[in-house]
């Protein structure tokens, strides 16, 4: 009996020295972003974020690339007809994904924990409801926004077989994109890195199998895309799904909060609006480069790719801010919340046009890989003289959006946002475009559009700021 009640002590010890207390459990796994030096800290959060999306961005250029060397230039420009409306979805989701990430961390930064794992499944449950919709919207308007935008009747049909089988990935993207917002709030952006990568090598490997093996066309691109999205989704549930704190996800406690949801939609629509009306204003402008036929079409494609690259870095460190920001104003820091503004905006754009400089220097070698035709790749080039070699400015009105929805405001951004990106460039297709109808004019709109934007987004920054300043200052 003695024995027994040794041994019973012994495994009773044992399991209290195992069972660490959920305070320090979660906060060692955590990036401290209240306390400490934040340069080194922002790069470290932001290099993980950047080589995703661009790992991301090599994988769908791969795409691209099979498309335009296997399939011909007709199939490149069927799904080159197709990147505005993508965009308009993708930019939607991840600008929604911005409302979950900004919450949790300012719930952390509140060392408000015990609401974490309710909102963690809040966050899901709306994940899942939003995917099927959009899914069921996206089927709908694919054909007229592809009529409307001035998709060529040679390549109408494909590019509808390309999106329609692209869309029914679109609740697994939506999956990982906010499971990956839940996982960065409190400052793990390898993980998503590493899975996005596992999904994005399997998406290389289907693609040369369906579409230069089995010779399927824009078929097989759209279904690689499809696997890999599913990849992903599960790779980063199954994580969430395997923690043992409030982070984690259990399917049967899958509900909605309203006054969560609340919280998180206050941020996320706006920011979701703003990343989708974005992408309408694409739709405007690539009917404008649909003017000038299919080479025109497939050489703006391939042009964008590289644009996407560059971007990549500006809006990693945009992501950054908003999750750094979103912390110490929480702990009430507003000192160190401008100091995050003024090192993102700093980092965004001097690693951005780094990275564009090298596109330029190179660009006869980087627009070769995507095609062999002469035509598309004039039209490629002008493209990346015009925009890729000034996309740093786009860390401008990123970096301070986000910023601003780090504190809570999300409305304004959203508002900027529409008049620099889709007022403005209306009016500059309808104005200085008709006026000089050439491709050169219809790309400056890109750079006059950002500084305009980034200007206005700098004042309300600066004014909100102020405004902040005296409420804490009155406490």
């Amino acid at each position: 009996m003695e024995d027994m009640k040794k041994f019973t002590g012994q495994v009773s010890t044992w399991k209290q020295k195992r069972r660490k207390p959920l305070e320090t459990s979660v906060r060692s796994k955590e990036m401290d972003m209240l306390n400490g030096g934040l340069a080194g800290k922002l790069i470290l959060f932001s290099i993980p974020l950047a080589f995703s999306s661009i790992l991301q961005q090599l994988f769908n250029s791969a795409d691209v690339a099979v498309v335009g060397r296997f399939a011909g230039d007709q199939a490149l420009a069927a799904v080159g007809s197709c990147v505005a409306l993508v965009g308009i979805f993708v930019n939607l989701i991840v600008g929604l994904a911005v409302g979950p990430n900004a919450v949790l961390a300012n719930l952390i930064g509140q060392k408000n924990r015990n609401k974490i794992n309710s909102m963690v499944h809040t966050i899901l449950t709306f994940g899942v409801v939003l995917g099927i919709g959009l899914l069921g919207i996206g089927m709908l308007v694919a054909r007229l926004i592809l009529v409307v935008s001035g998709t060529p009747e040679t390549v109408l049909d494909q590019a509808l077989l390309y999106i329609r089988i692209y869309f029914v990935g679109i609740p697994f993207m939506v999956a990982y994109n906010f499971g990956s917002a839940i996982v960065r709030s409190y400052g793990d952006t390898r993980r998503p890195m590493y899975y996005l990568i596992v999904s994005g090598v399997l998406n290389v490997i289907l693609n040369l199998m369906l579409v230069i093996g089995f010779h399927m066309g824009v078929e097989g691109v759209a279904i690689a895309t499809l696997i890999s999205n599913m990849v992903s989704a599960f790779l980063i549930l199954s994580h969430l799904y395997n923690r043992d704190d409030e982070f984690c996800f259990r399917p049967h406690r899958m509900r909605i909060d309203k006054n969560e949801l609340k919280r998180v939609l206050m941020i996320g629509i706006p920011a979701g609006i703003q990343g989708a009306i974005f992408s309408v204003s694409n739709v405007f402008i690539q009917s404008g480069i649909n003017m000038f036929g299919e080479a025109a079409i497939a050489g703006s494609s391939l042009a964008l790719n590289f644009e996407y690259f560059t971007y990549d870095i500006a809006n990693a460190f945009a992501q950054a801010a908003v999750t750094f920001t979103s912390q110490n104003f929480g702990a009430g820091n507003m000192k160190r919340c401008r100091k995050i503004f003024g090192l993102c905006l700093l980092f965004g754009f001097g690693f951005t046009e780094i990275l564009s400089v090298i596109f330029i220097v190179e660009k006869d070698f980087f627009v070769s890989i995507y095609t062999t035709s002469a035509a598309v790749a004039a039209y490629g080039i002008i493209r990346m003289d015009r925009v890729c070699s000034l996309e740093g400015l786009t860390a401008t009105y990123e970096v301070t959006s986000s910023c601003l929805r780090g504190t809570g405001k999300s409305l304004e951004p959203s508002v900027i946002t529409i008049l620099g990106t889709v007022v403005f460039r209306l009016i500059w297709l309808t104005t200085i475009f008709r006026m000089v109808t050439t491709f050169d004019m219809l790309m400056n709109v890109y750079v006059a559009s950002w500084l305009f934007t980034g200007g206005l987004m700098f004042v309300v920054y600066f004014f909100h700021m102020r405004k902040l300043d005296k409420r804490f200052a009155a406490r």
